[in-house]
């Protein structure tokens, strides 16, 4: 492979599909509404599935990095190993590949690079149009995380819940989900975390969600979850870090961007808010007060 190894399929056809011509955005598109399944077969398969010739799949892929089918077909199969390695696994290759150099040098280095590729993916129209829709209070909010991201929604609720009114924090438990599907009205806002080994929940929630006409913010990986099918704006972030577990640090990152950016579209009315919440802490003697 070439400059492939460092990236996922998709995330090179985001990042140079200003560089496709019409047909060949037609093949990339369809690469893109149904990976990995729209990339298996010989290359007349897959080019009959786009409608495009078989010479325009192989301009396109050497546009976007590859040397020609076949190593387009090599990182294909490698994104899959990844997408569904465990954590036991992923241990394994890290130790394995392990310098002498110090875990926080590595940690920094794989963290600072996640966080370069992640911003270069993100388009800013894209987040201010996110951070317009969180901003308005006509629809209600709703925050949902996986097994590990429910920390991240945690978070993200709690500073929300500061700035606006009408959010709602949706349970972690599954089993409750029909109740808070049933409070879901068009027009409102589902932002929900999916990463690899992507929840059948999470993805099952976002499709139900978005045929009841609620708009779906994901903050998925860099491989991006099928829960993506469902969604209107993608955070595509990436994750991977010395470590057996995928790194959460970039998305935290782009959440609090984004907190940032609502408080200060909304500053007045948030302010009220907090001084209101801070009266509030004094009345129920939350936190401690230290005389001067």
């Amino acid at each position: 492979m070439s400059k492939s190894t460092s990236k996922g399929v998709t995330e090179l056809i985001r990042e140079n599909f200003e560089l496709l011509t019409p047909t060949e955005r037609r093949f990339a598109n369809t690469i893109l509404e149904n990976f990995p399944v729209s990339c298996l077969g010989s290359i007349t398969t897959v080019a009959e599935s786009a409608n495009v010739s078989t010479p325009t799949v192989l301009r396109m892929l050497k546009k976007i990095g590859f040397k020609g089918f076949p190593d387009f077909q090599t990182a294909v199969r490698f994104e899959l190993e990844e997408k569904i390695s465990s954590p036991i696994t992923k241990y394994n290759r890290w130790s394995e590949s392990a310098s002498d150099e110090h875990v926080l040098n590595k940690f920094a280095d794989a963290t600072m690079e996640n966080l370069k590729q992640s911003l270069m993916q993100i388009d800013p129209s894209m987040f201010d149009e996110v951070v317009e829709i969180l901003c308005s209070e006509e629809h209600t909010l709703h925050i949902v995380g996986g097994r590990i991201t429910r920390s991240l929604a945690d978070y993200f609720f709690t500073h929300m819940q500061v700035a606006r009114r009408r959010v709602t924090r949706v349970a972690s438990n599954s089993n409750t989900w029909p109740h808070y599907l049933l409070n879901m009205q068009k027009g409102d806002v589902l932002l929900a975390f999916d990463v690899r080994r992507y929840e059948h929940n999470i993805i099952n929630l976002t499709k139900l969600a978005r045929e009841r006409g609620v708009r779906i913010v994901l903050f998925t990986d860099q491989w991006s979850s099928p829960a993506s099918k469902n969604a209107k704006y993608v955070f595509n972030l990436r994750t991977e870090v010395p470590s057996p577990w995928d790194s959460s640090a970039v998305t935290l990152f782009v959440l609090e961007a984004l907190i940032a950016a609502v408080q200060a579209r909304t500053w007045e009315h948030t302010k009220s808010r907090m001084a209101e919440l801070e009266q509030l802490f004094d009345e129920t003697k939350l936190f401690k007060k230290f005389n001067s």
